[in-house]
């Protein structure tokens, strides 16, 4: 009699910029990954968008143990990517523990703080001033 294994679904969030990526980690998977209903090449045609996102389940060594269903929104393909990389680390945290300080020592559960300055009045941008003109 075979003994069915359990099935884990973690879900967890990830931010960058403006981008949030909601991810859905399933354990005893077979390594496929979904983006907004899309494959991951399809989603993210630019290598190393793809690299980003598999770095977490290459570290953990799980890339063909779980499937990964991202929901993400907002920001652009590169702060997309770097909030799918945050959300699939702190599932793979959660699912096992162990990796905390592989994760830290590869810096996969840091938040990117940087962000887009906004624009200050009586300036052309954030920083930049208008052009001055003697006459």
């Amino acid at each position: 009699m075979k003994i069915p294994i359990e099935k884990k679904e973690i879900l967890s969030t990830g931010r960058r910029k403006t981008s949030t990526a909601r991810v859905k980690v399933i354990s005893n998977g077979k390594g496929v990954i979904t983006v907004n209903k899309k494959p991951l090449e399809k989603y993210f045609p630019v290598l190393d968008h793809q690299a980003q996102i598999v770095r977490p389940l290459r570290v953990a060594e799980m890339i063909d143990k779980v499937d990964v269903k991202v929901n993400v929104t907002g920001g652009g393909v590169s702060g997309q990517a770097g909030a799918i990389s945050l959300g699939i680390a702190r599932s793979l945290l959660t699912l096992e523990p162990t990796l905390r300080s592989l994760f830290r020592k590869e810096d996969l559960l840091t938040r990117d703080p940087r962000a887009k300055e906004r624009k200050k009045y009586g300036r052309k941008g954030a920083r930049r001033r208008f052009q001055w003109t003697k006459r």
